[in-house]
């Protein structure tokens, strides 16, 4: 729509059970294909081959669940915000629910360059059966690891494998306890100006405290389950979530009067 007006909304999303071995792309067809079931006025790109104005967040690791994932719409007309998750929910595969939804202030920093960090829930697991392991284990691994300058661990760049050091990645690593399956910990992980995966955070663990074979090959440890938390945005000493982060103030003060 040409020189129209665009209402921009931010939307939070949560990703649960099966639905997790969903590819990023899957989620993206799966959730525009909600907005048009659903009928929203979408904002359109201009060119050959339009597509709706849809921007998606970090795109998260095939197998996690998340509580915190967000996308940014824009829109030709205002909608009801307060029914819009129900709706969304609604028209989306079972496990993925909307659980918010926001004005968005115009031009606001696209959310992979505002998310500056990413909270986890994460399940450590112990390889060999008959050596599970402990919160004690793990968090000694942890210490020994995090006392090192540097957390290498082996990653894919354009095809080809390269040894990374991520310690400049891992904020914190707490361990909160042990479950059924084994030890949970939470981290809190930068993402700019890169980021690391659970898993390749414990590949580090494993390979810097000794707990590895031949190369960096985790042996010791592997991930199991992995819940995204939250998402962080950071500006000036403070930080928010993205829902709280760019609000359109003039929208909210309308409906408020």
């Amino acid at each position: 729509m040409r020189g129209g007006a665009i209402f921009p909304i931010r939307l939070r999303l949560s990703k649960r059970g099966k639905i997790r071995w969903i590819s990023h792309r899957d989620l993206a067809r799966a959730f525009e294909r909600a907005l048009r079931v659903e009928r929203l006025p979408l904002a359109f790109s201009e060119g050959f081959s339009p597509h709706p104005k849809v921007s998606f967040g970090l795109a998260l690791p095939v197998g996690a669940e998340s509580e915190s994932e967000y996308i940014d719409v824009e829109l030709t007309e205002e909608v009801g915000l307060e029914a819009l998750p129900g709706r969304l929910t609604s028209a989306l595969p079972e496990g993925i629910s909307v659980t918010g939804a926001v004005p968005l202030a115009e031009l606001a920093p696209a959310l992979q360059e505002a998310v500056t960090a990413v909270s986890w829930m994460v399940e450590v697991r112990s390889i060999d059966p008959a050596a599970p392991l402990t919160p004690e284990g793990f968090a000694s691994l942890v210490g020994e690891a995090l006392s090192r300058p540097t957390m290498e661990t082996m990653r894919r760049r354009k095809g080809r494998e390269v040894i990374d050091d991520i310690r400049p990645v891992v904020r914190r690593i707490d361990v909160v306890g042990a479950g059924p399956g084994g030890v949970w910990c939470e981290m809190e992980l930068s993402t700019q100006p890169r980021s690391a995966k659970p898993g390749e955070v414990l590949a580090a663990i494993a390979a810097a405290a000794g707990a590895s074979g031949e190369g960096h090959e985790i042996v010791g440890i592997v991930e199991g389950d992995v819940l995204r938390t939250h998402q962080w945005i950071e500006r000036d000493g403070a930080r928010c979530e993205p829902l709280d982060a760019d609000p359109r103030v003039r929208a909210l003060e309308v409906r408020a009067s």
